[in-house]
């Protein structure tokens, strides 16, 4: 049997994890884990991150509302470096609007512009995202993975953040997606399931 840490998204019901040895809350402490884990995705577990069955009663639905065949993937090109994009699958977490405003430009458009600060600065940032909608390619090389131990992090007030790349079951990928490092929503409204889409945002997700 394998050991390879897996995530499973059953109909209508939680995540099950199975042979991951790092779980932690949002401040980076370790939680107890098993080999096998019901983790909540409905947002109403009083037991987070785990499942209580809550969402046999509140009616959450798994059901992905957007067309994963809409996703697209945008490329910004300057001479020393290439950033690609990918809103589709982008959590709102903030680490390149708030980090590098320079280049990650709200409300301008384009709204990347990759020669708006050094390299090293760039790529730092582009590797503080989380849900995996930013990469990057220098001298020729596309790079969109780190070398991290599979861990899963429910981060406070806001998704599940999972790095190291265990593999998430039965669920298609967009376009430039990785699979090293994403998001999963846990306060169930996302509309991009079983991605977090920001909508623990506007909803006032808490846990």
């Amino acid at each position: 049997m394998s050991d390879t840490p897996t995530i499973e998204c059953t109909p209508d019901g939680p995540y099950m994890v199975r042979n991951l040895g790092d779980l932690r809350n949002g401040i980076g402490d370790r939680i107890e884990t098993k080999p096998a884990m019901a983790l909540c995705r409905c947002g109403g577990s009083a037991n987070k991150p785990f499942c209580d069955g809550t969402h046999k009663e509140n009616g959450f639905s798994g059901a992905r509302l957007v067309d994963p065949a809409t996703a697209v993937r945008d490329s910004y090109h300057a001479d020393a470096i290439t950033i690609h994009d990918n809103r589709s699958i982008c959590a709102h977490a903030g680490y390149c609007t708030d980090g590098l405003a320079t280049v990650f430009r709200q409300q301008h458009e384009p709204w990347i512009d990759p020669a708006g600060a050094s390299v090293e600065a760039i790529i730092a940032t582009v590797e503080r995202c989380p849900s995996g909608a930013l990469s990057y390619t220098r001298g020729g090389v596309e790079v969109r993975d780190q070398e991290r131990e599979p861990s899963i992090a429910a981060t406070t007030d806001g998704p599940y953040a999972v790095v190291g790349g265990p593999q998430l079951l039965g669920e298609p990928r967009a376009p430039g997606a990785s699979a090293e490092h994403y998001t999963l929503c846990r306060c169930g409204a996302s509309k991009n399931k079983p991605f977090c889409d920001g909508t623990h945002w506007s909803i006032g997700f808490t846990g």
